[in-house]
């Protein structure tokens, strides 16, 4: 188990990963020779064959595929979120469909190191998401999150997507349940208007 690092007192600092390709690949890359991964993968494009490669070339161009959190300098925790229309996978998906036709930014997936867990960070991303996607010009945030307020904790493998109340903390409203769900547990979208 890691030993935990106390964000309380710390510098954070939620930063676009463009040019922050070291970053990313110390909190998502894939560190055993040969092991696959996700690498933030399963909604942009499962059938890239060179995921690494891929995502640094998106480190390098703006906006970036999502948001860094360093704490005290050191890479802590990320979230994708990018326009809806480049997750090839949302796109197609059958179970999360679309509110209206609007092009809304989408935080699909959030990581945290396990030193830095149970202690807020994914509050802290979210708001340097919301805030990515505003100076980039977004209209509306969405992300698709599960619903936990019934069955209480929700295991890592899970919770990768957020929760209800993690968005509803960030002042997202729910705008429509969909048929998706992670760990067996219902999926709503939920959205934000920022511009």
């Amino acid at each position: 188990m890691a030993r935990r690092i106390p964000l309380e007192g710390a510098e954070i600092e939620v930063v676009a990963a463009f040019e922050h390709w070291d970053g990313f690949y110390d909190v998502i890359g894939v560190k055993k020779p040969g092991g696959k991964g996700c690498w933030c993968m399963s909604y942009r494009d499962t059938s890239v064959p060179d995921r690494a490669a891929y995502m640094k070339a998106e480190c390098e161009r703006r906006p970036g595929p999502g948001v860094l959190a360093y704490v005290d300098g050191s890479p802590a925790g990320w979230c994708s979120i990018a326009p809806r229309s480049t997750y090839r996978r949302l796109m197609n998906s059958r179970t999360i469909p679309f509110v209206d036709d609007e092009d809304a930014w989408s935080a699909v997936c959030f990581v945290v190191k396990p030193a830095y867990r149970g202690q807020g960070l994914m509050n802290i991303l979210l708001d340097g998401a919301v805030r990515h996607a505003r100076e980039n010009g977004a209209r509306f945030v969405e992300g698709y999150p599960i619903d936990v307020s019934a069955e209480g904790r929700v295991d890592v493998i899970s919770g990768y997507v957020g929760t209800t109340a993690l968005f509803e903390r960030a002042g997202f409203e729910r705008a429509m349940k969909t048929t998706a769900h992670s760990g067996g547990r219902d999926r709503w979208i939920m959205r934000k208007q920022i511009g």
